[in-house]
């Protein structure tokens, strides 16, 4: 079988790639019947030269590969019919910018497996770029909160090679005795919790954080029973919260009463209760002034993500009183970071963990037969037709919703 890596043709530039030389080098080890192709990209994080010095073949030419891995969307344009390509679609949510897209997949006769549609049998995902997100989001918060209080000027994080590199700048920060709200427990709030732990932050218990003042910076990791309570007053689990979240209600005014900076990690089911609203944000004992919204969900859960940022304009202002954007500075404002392509300020080190994820989940089931089921759960189109997992995007490829 022959695989090839496409270049990234998306604008923004993405620098991200599905495998470093490294570990395609090690793929093409492990598994020796494999002919490996990548295609020449001079946007990529890693150089032309730095996969040929791994005795891998660069192209201009990937048309005779059987299946090609990028990261984001394809151009229409740019796609080669009756191929299998994987990359992120973001098609799965009916989003309606991509709606074309999926419908030239379908006529080109192509398999699409979306990274996101890579999951095990319980419905866990098995790869994504979560954590660098989590990384660089914490990363962006700090730095907002620098540059409110004109109290110190962080680089921006595309500027730092490495995350080693943007603990390492954050450790020369001072901070005052804030309290620090981390919500989740994927991989977005694990890689968001190994920057606090990188700069030795006091993590305390949720009774504590509650309660207790401190003479130093700390932060409590919370999950949706620490900030959502069943109206019946039941304390059940997890589960069941995802199941009934209609049943739930926000607690989450608690928190917000003692929080200088909060950090959304969490993932937002629909249906689930928002944990602020405009409102809430008005209110009095409200205290949160900075705003890491890694989760990214606008006009959502979090009242003050009126709208996704951007790499080279990260931050704004919500104004809770008049519910509308304003200048960060102004006093008042509730301080935003909403980038919503974080990974894209690490390409490196996401490339990196990215692509070891990749060779660990995925690629054997192109030589095992799929014994897991992982290719069959993740196939969205074939014989240009959807699949029945996928069946229900039928009416959005239609033009119906």
């Amino acid at each position: 079988m022959k695989f090839g890596i496409i270049k990234e043709r998306k604008n923004p530039p993405d620098r991200r790639v599905v495998f470093s030389p490294e570990k395609l080098k090690e793929f093409q080890k492990k598994f020796p019947d494999s002919e490996i192709n990548v295609e020449s990209s001079d946007i990529r994080v890693f150089s032309d030269e730095s996969y040929e010095e791994m005795g891998l073949k660069v192209t201009n030419d990937v048309s005779d590969c059987d299946v090609l891995f990028g990261v984001k969307e394809v151009p229409i344009e740019a796609l080669i019919d009756n191929k299998k390509y994987f990359f992120f679609s973001h098609t799965i949510k009916k989003q309606p910018y991509n709606r074309k897209l999926l419908a030239a997949i379908l006529e080109k006769n192509i398999e699409l497996f979306d990274h996101e549609t890579i999951i095990k049998e319980n419905g866990a995902r098995l790869i994504g770029f979560g954590r660098y997100a989590g990384i660089v989001g914490a990363y962006n918060g700090f730095r907002a909160f620098g540059l409110k209080n004109e109290t110190f000027n962080l680089p921006k994080a595309a500027t730092l090679d490495s995350q080693k590199e943007l603990i390492a700048t954050l450790n020369k920060i001072n901070l005052p005795s804030i309290k620090i709200l981390l919500t989740g427990n994927g991989k977005v709030a694990y890689g968001a919790k190994e920057m606090l732990d990188g700069m030795h932050i006091k993590q305390v218990s949720v009774d504590d954080y509650l309660n207790n003042s401190f003479e130093e910076p700390v932060y409590c990791l919370v999950d949706v029973l620490d900030y959502n309570k069943r109206k019946d007053g039941e304390v059940i689990n997890n589960y069941d919260f995802y199941k009934h979240p209609e049943k739930y209600e926000s607690d989450f005014m608690g928190f917000a009463k003692v929080t200088d900076f909060f950090i959304a990690g969490h993932f937002y089911g629909n249906g689930a209760p928002y944990l602020f609203t405009r409102e809430d944000a008005k209110s009095k004992d409200f205290k949160i002034k900075f705003v890491a919204d890694i989760s990214c969900d606008v006009d959502g859960p979090v009242a003050s993500t009126l709208r996704a940022s951007t790499i080279a304009e990260p931050i704004y202002g919500y104004n809770p009183v008049t519910e509308s954007e304003v200048d960060y500075k102004d006093k008042g404002a509730i301080v935003v970071m909403a980038v919503d392509n974080l990974p894209c300020e690490l390409p490196k080190d996401a490339s990196e963990g990215f692509g070891e994820l990749f060779l660990e989940n995925v690629i054997p089931a192109f030589f095992n037969n799929d014994k897991d089921g992982i290719l069959e759960r993740a196939k969205m189109t074939e014989n240009g037709k959807l699949t029945n997992r996928f069946s229900y995007l039928q009416d959005y490829v239609d033009g119906k919703e």
